[in-house]
């Protein structure tokens, strides 16, 4: 809940601007996230379209009735994660995956600056999955795209749209840096406690677990 909580300790600076000295409510509208903490927040009964729309706001559970153009955009949201369908379902009836695409889509519609996405694969089948990541892809490409945070344990959801990483095991950092310095073998096998395989095609990472015969770089 990055957005409604202060630090129990140190700071947080974000956008240029300190957390505790300034306007929180115009922060957060800057801000998108796919999160497994706002899934839990999110009201039963809403309709996925609501819940979209809620996104512009920064704000759970919508009360009222969306504005036009509010809901115009949402609605070309959820097209583009491939949930149209799913407008008018309440929240309670959608599956896992069809979740996280309401979310994504939530996380959208107020043209964020920073977009943080929390494990946002969680729950998606592989060819969703695959979708999701070349959706991430073109909305990289975009004039004026949002910078990416991605936070996940699997190297495979790392595309070529992002540039740094930063390795973390228990609350310490491992690593951080460009990809090509911050992300290899040596680095993920001393995060993983164990020895892996790092391999890169096109721009893509596969991680294997290699015999315990075979050395780590």
């Amino acid at each position: 809940m990055h957005r409604y909580l202060m630090p129990t300790a140190g700071q947080i600076r974000l956008l240029n601007q300190q957390y505790g000295a300034c306007d929180w409510r115009e922060l957060r509208l800057k801000i998108g996230i796919v999160s497994s903490s706002v899934r839990q927040m999110m009201n039963e009964t809403e309709p996925a379209l609501d819940s979209v729309v809620s996104g512009r706001y920064s704000i759970i559970d919508y009360w009222g009735k969306p504005k036009r153009s509010d809901a115009l955009k949402a609605r070309d949201l959820l097209e583009q994660v491939d949930a149209a369908h799913l407008a008018q379902r309440p929240w309670a009836v959608l599956s896992q995956g069809e979740r996280q695409r309401i979310l994504i889509a939530r996380a959208f519609i107020a043209d964020p600056r920073l977009l943080i996405l929390d494990e946002p694969c969680a729950g998606l089948d592989p060819v969703a999955r695959e979708h999701f990541l070349g959706f991430l892809d073109r909305l990289a490409a975009r004039p004026n795209a949002p910078t990416l945070v991605l936070v996940t344990h699997h190297v495979e959801e790392i595309t070529p749209v992002f540039s740094h990483a930063l390795l973390l095991r228990a609350g310490r950092i491992e690593a951080s840096g460009p990809l090509r310095v911050s992300l290899t073998s040596g680095t993920l096998s001393r995060m993983f406690g164990g020895p892996v395989r790092l391999s890169r095609s096109q721009g893509h990472f596969r991680l294997q677990i290699p015999s315990s015969t075979d050395r780590i770089l």
